[in-house]
């Protein structure tokens, strides 16, 4: 049977290995939510170029200028 200082050894390194496990997930979910936030970003960007030259073009034809 193993002796105190073994079992505490055994579980304390099963306590390590358990926060890592942890801190890898939460890691994981952080740079998850980050590419999510990024990708947003990206899309809102190209919505507003879109609607800037759409804005544009609709001047040029109001004033002529496409003719």
């Amino acid at each position: 049977m193993a002796d105190s200082s073994e079992k505490i050894s055994y579980h304390a390194g099963e306590a390590k290995g358990q926060a890592n496990e942890k801190a890898s997930n939460i890691l994981d979910k952080a740079s998850n939510t980050a590419q999510s936030a990024k990708e947003s970003v990206q899309e809102a960007g190209q919505q507003m170029k879109a609607k800037a030259q759409g804005a544009t073009e609709a001047v040029k034809n109001a004033t002529g200028i496409n003719k």
